[in-house]
């Protein structure tokens, strides 16, 4: 047995459950109790959680990590009434989704390093708190440049949801239950932005596009309630200065001198960006060129979600058995061969099942992506958790909301293909699977520790 007695004392969580005493250079830990000296070791502190209170922290953070992508994708149905409605184009309607992206990009920049050193709790109260007034902002937008700025500020309020979610589950676990848990956020992150526009398209049956920010600005209020009551604190004040973690730049230089980081960095963002160009073109294509409603176009999207959540749990298993690296090895090839095919299957003429179908493919090839890059990328930096995940949001994020324009652009005149769709997709697709076989070269990477 570990002799604890020697040992300091760390400051513990306000959460009971959480209250733990470190350790040897194993990270092993005790369990405080009625008589710690019998209380039984434990690798991570989040290992002597009870199990109805880790559901209660997975449905918690789940729904904080949702917040984003419902704040970005919610109103994509409306993208037609609003360019009805403002007399503008499509590429301009498609800005102020860039803006929202960029926002939620700049937002974790700022909230996970902040996390890391005053702790997670305060960040995600007051930039939550951001995001309700600035959804109410935009539902009284009365000009798209007013509406653009408004979803700007919604996006950066939106921003610590998934960032502390995440910093929270790292402080907590590691190893192999590390990817367990990473996985529900990861399947909530993969499928939210698909089941978002279908929540949209059923909005609009019963309330004018305004209405939608209005739902959002109610369902950040239950989030800010939500975690002023649950979510303890989880980062003890002694994670807080860390040697060779002081400082925002201190963080930044230990994430980013990780070869391995970057590598899973670049793939993350060219796999969102690749999502997100579909789904910003997905509005317009299905609409106009097929001919759907917006009821259809919900459907259509509650479809494709079924693929992100078998890719989401079937990595998590995979990952944890063979190594997220490897289950990437697969995924990225997928990803570029499904999006390929929709462009061949466009210009053959197969019509809409030869562009649902590899589609349904590639957004299989996302869920077994996303919770591998979080795995690889967190595991690695558990000390700077709150920063590493910033970056992985941001670049995720922000990128996206560069290229996603992109489809537009190319379409300027003629009006947006699966073609051309899918040339944005083909081109993140293959820079992804480039990244992983040149940066984070697979056979380099050590096994997950349990």
């Amino acid at each position: 047995m570990l002799d604890t007695a020697s040992i300091p004392t760390q400051h513990s969580p306000a959460d009971p459950a959480l209250r733990t005493t470190p350790v040897s250079s194993t990270g092993a830990i005790r369990t405080l109790g009625a008589n710690p000296a019998t209380a039984p070791i434990v690798l991570h502190p989040g290992d002597s959680i009870p199990h109805r209170r880790r559901i209660l922290y997975i449905v918690l953070l789940g729904a904080l990590t949702a917040l984003g992508p419902f704040t970005i994708d919610l109103y994509l149905p409306a993208f037609p009434v609003l360019e009805s409605e403002f007399q503008t184009t499509a590429a301009a309607i498609q800005l102020t989704l860039t803006g929202t992206m960029v926002g939620f990009a700049l937002g974790q920049l700022i909230v996970g390093p902040l996390s890391d050193k005053i702790g997670r709790r305060v960040p995600l109260l007051v930039v939550t708190a951001l995001h309700v007034v600035a959804s109410l902002a935009a539902a009284l937008a009365p000009s798209l440049e007013l509406l653009s700025v408004a979803r700007v500020f919604m996006g950066a309020g939106a921003a610590a949801g998934g960032v502390i979610a995440a910093a929270v589950v790292r402080d907590l676990f590691g190893g192999r239950r590390l990817v367990v848990m990473l996985s529900r956020l990861a399947l909530v992150s993969g499928v939210a932005p698909v089941l978002a526009p279908l929540v949209g398209s059923a909005l609009l049956l019963v309330m004018p596009w305004r209405g939608i920010f209005v739902v959002l600005g109610v369902y950040g209020s239950i989030m800010l309630v939500a975690a002023a009551i649950f979510i303890p604190e989880t980062l003890p004040p002694a994670r807080r200065h860390e040697k060779g973690v002081t400082t925002v730049w201190q963080r930044y230089r230990s994430v980013f001198s990780d070869r391995v980081f970057i590598g899973v960095l670049i793939i993350g963002g060219m796999t969102f960006s690749g999502l997100f160009s579909y789904l910003s073109a997905s509005s317009f294509l299905f609409q106009q060129t097929y001919a759907f409603d917006p009821q259809q176009y919900g459907l259509l999207f509650a479809a494709n979600s079924l693929g992100v959540v078998l890719g989401v749990q079937v990595a998590a298993r995979l990952a944890a058995r063979f190594g997220p690296q490897w289950v990437m090895a697969w995924s990225t090839g997928v990803l570029v061969v499904a999006a390929s095919a929709i462009i061949i299957t466009d210009q053959l003429g197969l019509g809409l099942w030869g562009t649902i179908v590899p589609l349904f493919f590639f957004m299989t090839a996302c869920g077994f992506t996303f919770p591998c890059v979080q795995v690889l990328a967190l595991d690695r930096h558990g000390k700077a958790a709150g920063t590493a995940q910033s970056i992985i949001g941001a670049t995720n994020f922000g990128v996206a909301g560069i290229i996603t324009p992109v489809v537009g652009w190319i379409s300027a005149g003629s009006g947006i293909t699966a073609t051309t769709m899918a040339s944005v997709m083909v081109g993140c697709a293959v820079i992804g699977a480039l990244s992983l076989w040149l940066i984070v070269r697979p056979r380099t990477v050590e096994r997950l520790a349990p």
